[in-house]
């Protein structure tokens, strides 16, 4: 399998390449060459299979090509050391709890495979320079990444993250690990950091220094393993008896996360549509109503993890689907909502069900709510235990949230970060004396 650019302007390369380089030269995001249909087979017995049976055929379909089905296996079924279950709020509307792995947190998944695939591939090849990860986080991103690679041989992390802009206990769950984990505090916001990460990838006398990678879901170790839990989850409501016309709405930030749901349905998930559910930070939804996309700088608000305004996977959006509007508005709708109606919606969910969202859980639960038609079943995916929010989850739903003792643990340790200006310069200085 090869993987080409986005903008067509580079060399197609091997994934090997693909995972090590993670943005290409010419600025654009690799997609794989090819999206393979599943056998209808698959889908009629996926609900006698397991996560790990699932995810190992998923696998092969976009790595077989590259790994030895055994170590790609073997990948799979690391990664994949927790569940993804779909836990029913009130009829017709279910939850994907992503939030049950290492860092409680989506991210866990893509971060796990892509930090045991880039070991592989180190392992394997014959450039023995150190990787240096660098990673920009909103919130989840840097934590899951972090915690994924903390110890491996042979790579250093760093995780940029902007100044005031993520929960504490976030913050404690990158800035707390020492060993191979180096955290960057921005003196900006999340595409100020986004941006820093980019320009490193593009500096050439950087890249002569250091060997560099991404492990944003730019890179396509990230984002594409994140398939896997569309696939589970649809198993499980078929198992239940409730697949059809299935709606999955996804708290969308930098579109990773849906990109790789969308690839799922290139495959041959059933899925009937998808709804992106965006906070304050409109563009996506801004871009459905109009078919104009305009980014702009992104406004901080309670869903932290999402606050993008300009986000890398819209690239693979518009690729897969070849730049074409009507082909996008008929599979993907979307919302926005402010702050003070993600905080309504927790609270109301809580009071009527006893489910406790997190906000960004929240977006998706209320656009479910608002756009789910009848004879539909909706799944939105909850990103994100809600004791990582627990401030602002409490102030809305009027009860304690309890922490689990994963999360207690990050917050005994103590902090410890590097200041930085947005400014590149002060950036690249800081890299080139990694050498």
């Amino acid at each position: 399998m090869k993987y080409y650019s986005t903008n067509h302007n580079s060399p197609d390369v091997s994934l090997a390449e693909a995972v090590v380089k993670g943005l290409a030269p010419d600025r654009g995001l690799y997609m794989p060459e090819r999206i393979g249909r599943l056998p209808q087979e698959f889908f009629d017995n996926i609900a006698d299979k397991s996560f790990h049976e699932i995810a190992c055929t998923v696998a092969r379909a976009f790595f077989g090509d590259d790994i030895p089905a055994a170590d790609l296996d073997a990948i799979v079924c690391d990664t994949l050391s927790f569940p993804a279950p779909v836990v029913e709020v009130e009829p017709g509307i279910y939850s994907l709890e992503l939030f049950h792995g290492p860092t409680l947190a989506f991210k866990d998944v893509g971060a796990r495979f892509m930090a045991r695939l880039l070991q592989y591939f180190i392992k394997r090849g014959d450039d023995r320079r150190n990787v240096h990860v660098l990673v920009a986080t909103s919130g989840d991103t840097g934590s899951a990444v972090a915690n994924g690679f903390l110890g491996v041989d042979g790579i250093n992390v760093h995780v940029l993250y902007p100044k005031g802009k993520v929960s504490p206990i976030q913050e404690c769950q990158f800035t707390t690990l020492g060993k191979n984990i180096t955290a960057i505090e921005v003196d900006g916001v999340f595409d100020d950091c986004q941006r820093l990460v980019k320009s490193a990838f593009l500096d050439a006398e950087l890249n002569d220094k250091l060997l560099l990678t991404s492990a944003n879901s730019i890179n396509v170790a990230r984002f594409l393993p994140q398939a896997f839990y569309y696939f589970n989850a649809y198993a499980q409501l078929k198992k239940a008896g409730k697949a059809d016309n299935v709606v999955i709405c996804v708290p969308s930030g930098n579109f990773g996360n849906i990109t790789a749901g969308l690839i799922a349905h290139r495959m041959g998930l059933p899925i009937k549509r998808f709804i992106a559910a965006n906070n304050a930070n409109d563009v996506f939804f801004n871009y459905l109503q109009s078919g104009v996309y305009e980014p702009k700088p992104s406004v901080a608000t309670i869903a932290n993890a999402m606050d993008v305004g300009d986000p890398s996977n819209f690239a693979r959006i518009l690729d897969l689907y070849g730049n074409d509007h009507k082909a996008i508005t008929s599979l993907i709708s979307g919302t926005s909502y402010s702050d003070g109606l993600i905080a309504e919606t927790m609270a109301d969910c809580y009071k009527r069900t006893g489910y406790m969202l997190d906000p960004h859980g929240a977006v998706g639960y209320r656009a479910l709510k608002q756009l789910l038609m009848p004879g539909e079943t909706g799944v939105f995916l909850e990103t994100a235990h809600p004791a990582k929010f627990k401030d602002t989850v409490e102030a809305h739903i009027g009860t304690t949230v309890e922490i689990p003792s994963r999360l207690a643990d990050f917050m005994k340790g103590t902090k410890q970060s590097v200041p930085m200006s947005k400014d590149f310069d002060s950036f690249k200085k800081y890299l080139a004396g990694l050498v």
